[in-house]
């Protein structure tokens, strides 16, 4: 996945996973449009592990994503929720916290 961003001009910061999912804090190229850079990232990602006998299934990601635009004064926390993945989903599952995310947005 780092390689893939590399190759767009969409510098990660951080990239960190759980067996169900995946977080990435990445800089967007303002050129291309975001949907373009996860289909590429997944499309590579998918591609390499079918190719690298690293799992006995096909793998394939689930349809769709969810993206967050962030200040850069909320990078550095981004940054750490990401590194410290497994810890928050040990408190609550990821569809649990993306539900209260969800609570205290707009999108409702």
């Amino acid at each position: 996945m780092h390689s893939e961003f590399v190759k767009l001009n969409c510098p990660a910061k951080i990239i960190n996973g759980m067996p169900d999912h995946v977080h990435t804090l990445f800089l967007l190229n303002p050129q291309i449009p975001l949907a373009d850079v996860i289909k590429q990232v997944k499309g590579a990602s998918a591609y390499f592990i079918n190719h690298s006998d690293l799992i006995r299934d096909k793998f394939s990601w689930q349809t769709g994503y969810a993206a967050f635009a962030v200040s850069q004064s909320a990078t550095d926390k981004v940054f750490l929720y990401i590194e410290h993945q497994k810890e928050h989903h040990q408190k609550k599952t990821f569809e649990k916290e993306y539900e209260e995310f969800l609570m205290l947005t707009e999108f409702k």
